[in-house]
């Protein structure tokens, strides 16, 4: 995929050196951006191999609300080193997409009571009731949990815009590890429209992108240039099963037509 490449040619040849709270040292770049036309085919990488089944498994886990990674972790691992030893994520981002606290006041008493708001189903509610609407946005940043969060939310807001019958995704991320996270991140949220524009009887339009700090491991960069090497096959295509979001299992996820190079292993900074 080149508008992946690209960015990532971007990096390379521009990025400052950067100190984080990993110990490992980045190339960073400020407020990147980019747009994929998703109705050329699903965005998978196909210049290293991509382990679907984790990515897929993950995307469910999202859309389910759960803030724990019991179920997850029997399918993959990639959560274990941010939760606790009950299995516990302190920043699980299902969790703020489908009950995020919001303080009501209560006219009565005076006072504020917290209230869960499902941001997913007011999001499809709005796509199928008033489908120019400008706000659908949904948001897995609450203060009070980044100040205490092992990892606050990366990805941490994601605003859906319908033009010309056609479902569109914009996704602000405050942080991406470009060699690991961020082909997760286009794959995840491209799957997520693509199955919410099914529902609202939508084609899909656009997948774009923001990502304040945009960097690279140093110890990444020798696998990425070897990435850039290669050339970016056609991309598959994704079919999702004609359900519900909420009803959605891994065996509805069928990807057709996926070839792409061998695996390129990176080290996950923690």
């Amino acid at each position: 995929m080149r508008e992946y490449l690209d960015l990532v040619d971007r990096v390379l040849s521009k990025g400052v050196l950067k100190k984080n709270r990993t110990g490992v040292d980045t190339l960073t770049c400020f407020a990147e951006h980019y747009t994929i036309d998703l109705s050329e085919g699903y965005p998978l990488l196909t210049t290293k191999k991509m382990q679907t089944k984790s990515l897929f498994y993950e995307m469910l886990w999202y859309i389910s609300g759960d803030d724990h990674i019991r179920n997850l972790r029997t399918h993959t691992k990639i959560w274990d080193a941010w939760a606790d030893e009950n299995g516990n994520l302190e920043t699980a981002y299902g969790r703020y997409w489908r009950r995020f606290p919001s303080a009501q006041l209560n006219p009565a008493t005076g006072k504020y009571e917290v209230k869960e708001v499902d941001q997913i189903a007011e999001v499809i509610h709005l796509l199928k009731t008033t489908p120019n609407s400008r706000r659908m946005v949904v948001s897995a940043w609450e203060p009070g949990n980044a100040l205490h969060s092992k990892l606050p939310p990366c990805h941490y807001s994601f605003v859906f815009n319908v033009m010309e019958n056609k479902l569109n995704c914009h996704l602000t991320q405050r942080s991406g590890d470009i060699a690991l996270g961020i082909p997760f991140n286009i794959a995840a949220y491209s799957l997520l429209t693509q199955a919410i524009a099914q529902e609202v009887g939508l084609e899909v339009g656009y997948f774009s992108h923001t990502i304040v700090d945009a960097h690279i491991y140093v110890n990444h960069i020798d696998g990425l240039k070897e990435q850039l090497k290669r050339s970016p096959k056609s991309r598959p295509k994704l079919l999702i099963a004609k359900k519900p979001l909420d009803q959605l299992q891994f065996e509805d996820l069928t990807l057709l037509g996926y070839e792409c190079d061998e695996p390129i292993r990176f080290e996950v900074a923690v």
